[in-house]
Order: C-alpha cells, then sequence, then structure tokens
C-alpha cells in the first residue's frame, strides 16, 4: 500500500503551477498572494487568457484553504470559482491577492484580486473550498 504525499501548502509547486510560470508568495489561512507573467499565457489576441487568471485566483486560494484545513485535520478541494475580468493584460507579470472572507469548518472562501504591474485591475474572482476529512494515509498535518 502506498502512502500518499501531499504537497506542501505553501511552497510546493504542481507540475501545472511550473508550465505556467506560477510563485506562490505569501500564504497564510488569512491571505495568499501568486504571480505569474503574461507571456506565454495569452490568448490569440495577446491578452492575458482567461483559463490562466482563473487557474491563477484558484491556486493562490487552495493554497490558503489548505493551511486552513490542515489546522482542522482536513484537506481542502475546489467547489466553486466564480470570476470576472475587468481589463486586459498584455504584459508583465499579474498578481493575485487572495483574502479570506469565511472560515468556517466545511467550507472556506475567499476574494481574489488580480491586478498588473501598474496596479491595475485585471479580474475579480470568489473562489470557494470544501473541507473534507483527509484519505486513508494522507497526512494533512505535513501537506
Amino acid at each position: 500500500m502506498s502512502t500518499l504525499e501531499p504537497l506542501d501548502a505553501m511552497t510546493d509547486p504542481t507540475p501545472l503551477m511550473r508550465f505556467m510560470g506560477i510563485e506562490i508568495g505569501e500564504v497564510s489561512p488569512q491571505r495568499a498572494e501568486a504571480s505569474m507573467s503574461v507571456a506565454p499565457n495569452t490568448q490569440p489576441f495577446g491578452r492575458l487568457a482567461g483559463g490562466a487568471t482563473i487557474l491563477l485566483c484558484e491556486e493562490t486560494a487552495s493554497r490558503a484553504a489548505s493551511l486552513h484545513a490542515r489546522s482542522l485535520g482536513k484537506i481542502a478541494l475546489g467547489l466553486e470559482v466564480n470570476t470576472t475580468h475587468h481589463c486586459g493584460a498584455t504584459a508583465g507579470r499579474v498578481t493575485a491577492l487572495a483574502e479570506a472572507i469565511h472560515l468556517g469548518r466545511t467550507i472556506a472562501t475567499y476574494n481574489v484580486t488580480v491586478s498588473g504591474e501598474d496596479a491595475h485591475l485585471v479580474s475579480t474572482s470568489r473562489v470557494t473550498c470544501i473541507l473534507v476529512d483527509a484519505p486513508r494515509g494522507l497526512h494533512p498535518e505535513r501537506g
């Protein structure tokens, strides 16, 4: 029987995050920050792809939710993402800031803002994670 080894919720990038160039900054249950380069995460018209932005939002909020879940002996799984794109980004880096709006025993919800280097608002998102018991063999205190 194999033991699942979870990623460290604060530092370990997933293969998809490495592919997208997402870098994790500050992470706590209440707040998390991450950034990525606009290029090459663009759609055919040279703007940051909406899906890339949504991935950045979910990864950022999920890191914070994972730390909250860990404190309860649970793991966090994405439940819902709702995103509005306000302004396109065509160059540089974008930064996501996730801030907790609810940290419960079964649900954690975050408001996420994505801004460009010049501080213009690119997107806003609400990310909700469900907190569930860790599968057998997974040690949430390490992951």
